[in-house]
């Protein structure tokens, strides 16, 4: 998406329905949501059954690696305590943060994946070692030391955030089935680029599709159904989200739906 491809598009196409006719906003299930975050952060805190005061969770920074199903692989030393705690219990759970938050944490999302962490196989180890090593080259340093292992966690259930009031519980199928959102890669770029040169389209879209007036608008997420946007009106600061035309599978399309959304609001 050029910084001109909005504004040179902006014309044409039918009229969008008013925000009143429109059926509720769909958005991403908590699967994928949950899938989304484990595939773009890259660290979480560990907390396994502690040996040495039993009863007690014990936290630990930890890298982790993803297989297809989203389960968490880890490359461990046996003289870490967290991998002493799992020899002797492997129940634990990893909470994951993104990467980027900022302001409020509260607000922001977050995972927790609950299971048990066990070695891994030594048939599924040179995958794992593979997955693992494109997300941390620097481990190719170590990652053959004798007293480092893989293990991963089986999930028996998840937690998931999304910020103030949205939360719930995901089974380990539904996780197991979910994929993560086909925008992961992009959400950062897209997002910084409208807010960068197409602040007025998202004024315009505001109002077409979500009936609401604002002078500031910025786009705070995106995924393949559509987007969020803060908007600033004359009562105050206001949050919305607003469904694109079609599901999107990539940056292309989200582009070419973000034109149309511009046109039909301006038609409007």
């Amino acid at each position: 998406m050029t910084s001109s491809s909005i504004g040179k598009h902006a014309a044409g196409g039918p009229a969008a329905s008013p925000a009143s006719d429109q059926p509720p906003v769909p958005e991403p299930a908590f699967a994928e949501r949950a899938r989304t975050l484990m595939y773009l952060s890259r660290i979480g805190s560990l907390s396994t059954l502690s040996r040495k005061q039993p009863g007690f969770p014990f936290g630990s920074v930890m890298p982790y690696g993803l297989d297809d199903r989203g389960r968490p692989i880890f490359l461990i030393s046996t003289m870490a305590m967290h991998t002493q705690n799992l020899q002797a219990d492997p129940r634990a759970s990893l909470l994951v943060t993104p990467a980027d938050a900022s302001g409020d944490p509260l607000g922001a999302s977050r995972v927790t994946l609950v299971g048990s962490v066990l070695p891994l196989p030594k048939p599924e180890v040179p995958a794992a070692r593979e997955l693992y090593l494109q997300r941390y080259e620097n481990s190719k340093y170590w990652v053959d030391f004798e007293d480092f292992s893989f293990y991963r966690m089986d999930v028996v259930d998840i937690y998931y955030v999304g910020g103030f009031g949205v939360m719930g519980w995901v089974s380990a199928s539904d996780y197991d089935r979910a994929q993560p959102d086909p925008l992961a890669d992009s959400t950062a770029e897209i997002i910084q680029h409208m807010n960068a040169d197409h602040r007025d389209a998202l004024i315009l879209i505001a109002r077409a599709f979500a009936a609401i007036d604002s002078q500031e608008a910025a786009m705070t997420s995106v995924d393949r159904l559509g987007f969020h946007v803060r908007l600033k009106t004359q009562e105050g600061m206001r949050g919305a989200r607003i469904a694109f035309l079609r599901e999107v599978r990539n940056p292309k399309e989200a582009r070419d739906v973000l034109i149309e959304m511009v046109q039909q609001a301006r038609q409007s």
